[in-house]
């Protein structure tokens, strides 16, 4: 067992120190108590899911990322969507 002395002062440290590092586990447990679930706006289906990581394994994710908002903005330009903020 190793014995350490301390002066007043080092106490003082470790106290300040030990303080911070409460205050900081504090925080992460206010910041993860705040946390909302990530609910995604589109329910793919696993089929289609799995088309999309396939598709972004041979195409990149740009490319596929372009081609699923052109679709989905031109499905979206069918509806009526004007009365709704």
């Amino acid at each position: 067992m190793i014995h350490m002395k301390a002066n007043e002062n080092d106490y003082h440290k470790y106290s300040e120190a030990i303080d911070k590092i409460q205050e900081g586990n504090n925080a992460m447990i206010e910041l993860f108590n705040e946390l909302e679930d990530d609910d995604p706006l589109i329910h793919f289906g696993e089929d289609v899911m799995e088309n999309i990581e396939k598709a972004k394994k041979k195409f990149g994710d740009d490319v596929v990322d372009e081609k699923i908002n052109t679709v989905v903005r031109e499905m979206l330009s069918w509806l009526d969507l004007n009365d709704v903020e």
